[in-house]
C-alpha cells in the first residue's frame, strides 16, 4: 500500500465508486502518521537533501512528526541559527557546488524524488552556484542506491529514522 494508492482511491471516491469510510480506512492504512508521507517522496527527500547541503542541521530530518525528539530538533536547530548569526554565515556561505553535490548524492542514495532536481536547480541558481541536470546524472552514477525506501523499496521514513536516520 503507498500514497500513490490512496491519490488512486481519492479519484475512486469522488467518482461514487468507493465510500467515505473505505477512503479514511485506506489512508490510515496507507500513511503511517502524521506530517510527510512516509516515502521517500518530495518532502522527505527535501528534508534529506537539505541536511546533506547543509542547511539543516545533521539528524533532524528523520524525526517522525510526533516523535517527543522534535522539540529537542527545533531548540537545536534554533541554536544553530543563532551562532550562524552571530559569526555572520549566510546560506550562501553554505551553499557550495559540493554542498549540491552531497545533496545530490544524498537524493540518489535514498531512491529520493525527482522533484528534487528541480528545486536544487532552483536553490542553485539563486545562490548563482553553476549546476544542470547533467551534474545530477553525473553524481548519481558514482552513487549507490543505499535505501529501500518507498514508494519503490519496502520501508517508511520512520524505519528509516529507527535505523539511524540521515547521518547513518
Amino acid at each position: 500500500m503507498t500514497v500513490l494508492d490512496v491519490y488512486e482511491a481519492i479519484g475512486a471516491n469522488a467518482a461514487g465508486k468507493m465510500s467515505d469510510a473505505d477512503l479514511r480506512e485506506l489512508e490510515n492504512v496507507a500513511c503511517p502518521g502524521a506530517g510527510a508521507c512516509g516515502g521517500q517522496f518530495t518532502a522527505n527527500t527535501m528534508a534529506m537533501a537539505l541536511e546533506f547541503i547543509g542547511l539543516s542541521p545533521m539528524g533532524t530530518a528523520s524525526v517522525p512528526a510526533t516523535d517527543p525528539r522534535k522539540s529537542e530538533v527545533g531548540v537545536r536547530s534554533g541554536q544553530l541559527i543563532m551562532d550562524l548569526l552571530r559569526r555572520g554565515v549566510t546560506p550562501r556561505d553554505i551553499l557550495t557546488r559540493q554542498a549540491f553535490e552531497n545533496a545530490i548524492a544524498g537524493v540518489a542514495a535514498s531512491g529520493g524524488s525527482t522533484n528534487a532536481v528541480l528545486h536544487l536547480l532552483a536553490m542553485a541558481r539563486e545562490a548563482g552556484i553553476p549546476l544542470t541536470i547533467d551534474d545530477f546524472d553525473e553524481v548519481s552514477k558514482r552513487t549507490p542506491l543505499l535505501a529501500d525506501l518507498k514508494p519503490g523499496g519496502r520501508y517508511v521514513a520512520v524505519d528509516l529514522d529507527r535505523a539511524g536516520g540521515i547521518p547513518l
